[in-house]
């Protein structure tokens, strides 16, 4: 079984991100890791991945949560960053 950190290595997704991705699933961040590790390998999963944290942005910001929404939207920012989608 692979571990968090063999995920991370080879998919180039930070710790923050997975965590981002956890709590949008409600899984463990092993587990969304793993699952990040295959959709950051496609641009319809780099799309899914993007709007899993475009909607942790929505709802914090829903419920007045400013410093967890300007945190997931730097995350955001920086994933859609290191992992562009082509035109």
């Amino acid at each position: 079984m692979l571990s968090i950190r063999d995920c991370l290595d080879y998919c180039d997704l930070t710790e923050d991100e997975v965590a981002l991705i956890a709590e949008h699933e409600g899984i463990p961040d092993c587990a969304a890791a793993q699952m990040a590790c295959g959709l950051v390998q496609t641009p319809e999963g780099v799309v899914l991945l993007t709007r899993y944290m475009l909607d942790l942005i929505e709802k914090a910001d829903a419920r007045g949560e400013t410093d967890k929404a300007t945190v997931a939207r730097d995350l955001c920012s920086k994933f859609m960053t290191d992992h562009p989608l082509p035109h």
